[in-house]
């Protein structure tokens, strides 16, 4: 377990570098969560008590409409942040599902504890600000993606950007991720 600390304290210090006893009072308010493959970190409908740091698996984000259809927004992995952030934020029940695709492992950090760190460290503040741009840049370009390029190219560049997820998740949820069948995402690879 200390290891997995230590990996969550270097991923802070990439952006924000903390004295030990800053560090003790940020390990303090993570707590540890493991999930096996399938089960659900988030559901619809659900309070959404902490945010999550992901220690090793690989979980989707993903909606699921009206007519029942699968709508994923995300892969998150190793060292990825991972919530449903507006239900997180506003402690409002959730919207999105995220679940295991492999067995996982994470750190939880609660709201109140997010909020006591970045009053006690400001540098956490910085950390939590850099985090979540961040993550709206790829947000924005994942949209940016769907809006501008064949489902094709969105492969291609996935390829590139993110080669080790490729081979992680099942053929299923990558088409489902694209916008494409099983057939077509074959004739990508082909």
């Amino acid at each position: 377990m200390e290891n997995h600390y230590l990996q969550l304290r270097k991923h802070i210090e990439e952006i924000s570098p903390l004295t030990d006893e800053e560090w003790e009072t940020v390990a303090a308010c993570f707590t540890y969560k493991k999930l096996r493959k399938h089960q659900f970190l988030v559901q619809k409908d659900e309070l959404v008590p902490s945010e999550y740091w992901i220690i090793s698996g690989l979980l989707k984000t993903y909606a699921i409409d009206n007519e029942g259809k699968e709508h994923i927004l995300q892969f998150a992995m190793e060292q990825y942040w991972t919530s449903d952030f507006h239900a997180f934020q506003n402690q409002v029940p959730a919207t999105l599902f995220i679940d295991c695709i492999e067995d996982s492992e994470f750190f939880c950090l609660r709201l109140e504890n997010r909020e006591r760190l970045c009053s006690e460290i400001p540098k956490m503040t910085n950390f939590f600000r850099i985090k979540s741009h961040y993550g709206y840049i790829a947000l924005q370009q994942r949209i940016m993606s769907l809006l501008t390029q064949t489902a094709e190219e969105r492969y291609n560049n996935l390829i590139k950007k993110l080669p080790l997820l490729i081979q992680r998740v099942p053929k299923k949820l990558l088409a489902s991720y694209l916008g494409v069948t099983r057939e077509t995402l074959s004739r990508f690879k082909g």
